[in-house]
């Protein structure tokens, strides 16, 4: 009868050792031969398939601002940082990239939609629909009567909002707002299409409406009163308390005492 006598320890960890250091060298020649893969011409990107917002660019464009920038083959290449290189691209907004088996990208693009110049007058900036402040050619605008808009950095999106809610109280006084400004104090400053400046004071949103709604209440009047149309209003200071001052093209002063008696009439 044959008994089987345990291994000795040494042995044991003789072959042990030998198993791992089998594992090991497979797992090296595998980690070699997928290096070896990855970095076959094969899989080089050799194209970009493009799709979404694309009025600004063509394929030779992207060809020539992109593909000298991306680094590495389909398998290494860093998405991260190709979406990264798409969006340093002038009017790109963002950019979403998908590897396309063997040696292609895929690429999504959203592209800004200018509503506004954002900045003092000349300045080349402009403001998106989501208020983003983002720079770019000015020659390649496709519109060039978009309404200025300003103030204090990280604003641009409040500045656009106030815009979006005061321009629809003028439009059916055939008024449009041209620039719009959120000056450092807090104060708005607006100036319509016809020249009008307009001192809007600081304060809430719903605050700034209810002035213009005042104002835009009894303008006709007050600038008839004159012998004027409201298309002559040099400016108009919205900051008192229960009134406004107007100054009109033609008139020297106006009082914001003589308004006030006119609201009361008209009301």
């Amino acid at each position: 009868m044959t008994s089987n006598a345990p291994l000795p320890f040494d042995i044991k960890l003789m072959n042990r050792v030998a198993t791992a250091l089998f594992a090991l060298l497979v797992l090296m020649l595998l980690g070699a031969g997928l290096a070896y893969v990855q970095q076959l011409p094969q899989f080089a990107i050799r194209g970009v398939t493009v799709v979404g917002d694309v009025s600004h660019y063509n394929a030779i464009s992207l060809r020539a601002n992109v593909m000298p920038r991306l680094k590495g083959t389909f398998f290494t290449l860093d998405l991260q940082a190709t979406r990264q290189v798409f969006e340093a691209m002038p009017w790109v907004r963002q950019a979403v990239v998908r590897r396309d088996f063997p040696n292609r990208l895929k690429v999504q693009l959203e592209e800004h939609q200018p509503v506004a110049y954002w900045g003092a007058e000349g300045d080349s900036r402009l403001v998106n629909s989501f208020g983003e402040v983002f720079d770019v050619n000015l020659g390649e605008l496709e519109q060039d009567d978009l309404p200025r808009l300003n103030g204090p950095e990280g604003q641009s999106a409040k500045v656009l909002a106030t815009y979006h809610t005061l321009q629809p109280l003028l439009t059916p006084m055939d008024m449009a707002l041209t620039q719009l400004e959120l000056t450092p104090r807090g104060g708005w400053r607006a100036q319509l299409e016809a020249g009008t400046t307009l001192e809007l004071g600081s304060g809430s949103t719903a605050e700034l409406v209810a002035r213009t709604e005042r104002f835009l209440k009894t303008v006709t009047q007050a600038t008839a009163h004159y012998n004027r149309s409201v298309e002559q209003l040099a400016s108009v200071d919205l900051r008192h308390t229960d009134g406004y001052a107007i100054r009109l093209n033609g008139v020297s002063t106006v009082e914001a005492d003589n308004v006030k008696k006119l609201m009361q009439v008209n009301r």
